[in-house]
């Protein structure tokens, strides 16, 4: 069980592979976009191992979902089609950006203004 004993009854990708839906055994019902899965990977890589070294993640507007698969029984591991599959989503942390999604969204919109940074991919010349 998790730690707040909310249990996943759905996990399932959209067909246009851009949000993630999950529900929880409690009533809970979360639809993340896979930008925002993306952008808040719980990976060493995105949140480093202290919060000085938290990376925002700029230009994933049109990424999307290639993969979900379990790992063990308290999470999955999401491979988005820029080949990031390094973070491991526990119950709990899906939770935490259900509830807290306006916040932590609103958080990364104003690093990326903070840095000079867009969620627009980079263009190749």
């Amino acid at each position: 069980m998790t730690q707040t004993g909310a249990w996943p009854t759905e996990i399932r990708v959209s067909a246009d592979k851009k949000r993630l839906v999950i529900a929880f055994d409690n009533g809970e019902r979360h639809e993340l976009e896979a930008e925002y899965l993306r952008v808040l990977s719980p990976s060493a890589e995105v949140q480093g191992h202290s919060a000085a070294q938290k990376q925002t993640v700029p230009g994933k507007r049109n990424v999307g979902i290639m993969k979900v698969e379990p790992v063990g029984n308290y999470a999955v591991r999401i491979t988005f089609d820029d080949m990031h599959d390094t973070g491991i989503y526990s119950w709990d942390y899906f939770r935490k950006l259900g509830t807290r999604h306006e916040e932590l969204w609103q958080q990364y919109l104003d690093e990326l203004e903070e840095k000079g940074l867009s969620r627009e991919p980079a263009r190749m010349h």
